[in-house]
């Protein structure tokens, strides 16, 4: 079964963009879409902040925006990493900010990576190639069995 990734995005045509980029690239890797920090919540840890994704079920990376209604991505990236269930799990700020303070915030929340959206869909398509190469190709990921 192929992992899906996961976006947390809450602007429509930034997801039709980057859905068509990762099909451009090949990426044959399923997109779920989460359009808020609530849903992006939801999906890891359930309605009641316990259940949610199983291991085999959790994306094998999260494209998260920073600017989300509801809870702002550095708060659901707070979450994330707080929880033995989700801290491995790949995380690419893909956003907009090129603020200082959303870069280090980001970064000492434990972002694996910040890659701010090009405004043109040439190079926003190539910075998606090479996410996907490198998150879904080349990036070890973690192998499921028992956290600590």
């Amino acid at each position: 079964m192929t992992q899906e990734i996961l976006l947390v995005e809450d602007n429509p045509r930034d997801v039709e963009l980057t859905k068509l980029a990762l099909e451009k690239a090949n990426v044959t890797n399923g997109i779920k879409v989460v359009e808020d920090g609530v849903e992006a919540l939801k999906f890891f840890f359930g309605e009641d902040g316990m259940s949610g994704c199983l291991d085999e079920e959790c994306p094998v990376v999260v494209l998260l925006d920073l600017k989300l209604p509801k809870v702002d991505g550095l708060e659901v990236l707070r979450r994330l990493r707080s929880s033995d269930k989700t801290k491995r799990i790949p995380v690419v700020v893909l956003t907009s900010s090129n603020e200082e303070k959303d870069i280090i915030a980001s970064y000492d929340l434990g972002a694996n990576s910040f890659v701010r959206k090009p405004v043109k869909f040439v190079e926003f398509a190539e910075a998606i190639r090479q996410l996907g190469l490198y998150w879904l190709i080349l990036n070890q990921r973690v192998p499921n069995g028992p956290r600590k």
